[in-house]
């Protein structure tokens, strides 16, 4: 079950008495705590009915007890324990965990940590409720789920904006699902967001971002690229070199697979956790740089990512260290 699925199901009528959510993504547990927060009462009831009480000025005493009280004229409470993680003894809420009322519905909110799988606790959190476990996105899965969040929200979205937006922000979903609200009040309903969109509302360039500057070593257009570096330089917020090189780091690496990837284009988009619509890019630049010239760009940004670093440089600039490796990947 995903955040999503719970969030379906309370607006089904449909209750545990007990959620917990944990893990390394704090953007899908916010979107939890914040429906129990803000829909799972009415108004007229969240005055006597919602408790909310944090991890680190709390005690589990004063935890079960709020728990435990019953209901004021409604069906039932909602009890939220935020920063779970940062609150002693939580483990002691172990006998309210064991027999939960069921007019109380106990959301807590564990950030950046799990319990041991193992243990009592887990168990009776599983066998008398429901628990979240969330990670962090990989990489490659960032415009997927850009995409599936604008949906969503009714709205649509260019593969290219997913993949600008993805790119600029990386995995930083609550980052994202800000910038993708910011949209919705800016653009006209039903308006599919584009590329144009994301450069005036977002502030990414359509015509200068890591996106571009991987398409251009692709197609071994060394001066496109010479000039989205030299926009770099002047903007170095836009793109800084910690972020380029990861970027282009994970652009060849998904070009070396193509060399190994068996089947269709399907097949061949999946194995590299991109969308098929960009997979001709990919093969493009696979046959303009080919096995060896791939394997030579891959060492080359490993040893630039060092030097960008301070190992092995005497204090070059950011944007002449970009200048150079590229002009090395592309003029071997």
């Amino acid at each position: 079950m995903d955040y999503q699925d719970i969030i379906k199901e309370w607006k089904n009528n449909k209750f545990k008495p007990l959620y917990w959510l944990e893990g390394e993504e704090d953007f899908f547990i916010d979107q939890v705590v914040n429906y129990a927060e803000h829909n799972l009462l009415t108004v007229a009831d969240k005055g006597f009915n919602l408790t909310v009480l944090y991890g680190k000025d709390t005690d589990w005493a004063t935890v079960i007890n709020a728990c435990r009280r019953y209901p004021m004229f409604a069906e039932r409470q909602v009890v939220i324990l935020k920063e779970a993680q940062g609150m002693r003894d939580l483990l002691k809420i172990e006998p309210y965990i064991d027999k939960p009322l069921e007019s109380t519905i106990f959301v807590v909110a564990h950030k950046q940590g799990k319990l041991d799988g193992r243990s009592k606790m887990a168990k009776l959190v599983k066998d008398r409720g429901v628990m979240l476990s969330t990670k962090k996105l990989y990489d490659n899965q960032i415009p997927q789920w850009a995409e599936a969040y604008v949906r969503s929200q009714g709205l649509a979205i260019s593969e290219k904006a997913c993949i600008m937006l993805a790119d600029h922000i990386g995995n930083d979903l609550s980052r994202i699902a800000n910038e993708i609200e910011k949209l919705m009040v800016n653009l006209p309903q039903g308006k599919k967001i584009d590329e144009g969109d994301i450069e005036k509302y977002v502030g990414i360039s359509k015509e200068y971002n890591v996106f571009e500057l991987q398409n251009a070593i692709g197609q071994m257009d060394l001066g496109k690229a010479m000039r989205i570096i030299k926009y770099f330089s002047a903007n170095p917020k836009a793109a800084p070199i910690q972020v380029v090189i990861p970027s282009l780091y994970g652009y060849f690496a998904k070009i070396n697979l193509l060399f190994g990837a068996k089947g269709g284009e399907k097949e061949m988009a999946a194995a590299l956790g991109v969308h098929p619509f960009f997979l001709k890019d990919y093969m493009s630049a696979a046959r303009n740089f080919g096995p060896n010239g791939t394997e030579r760009a891959i060492l080359l940004l490993a040893q630039y990512n060092l030097r960008s670093i301070g190992i092995g440089d005497s204090g070059n600039e950011d944007g002449e260290l970009m200048k150079e490796m590229v002009y090395r990947i592309l003029r071997p």
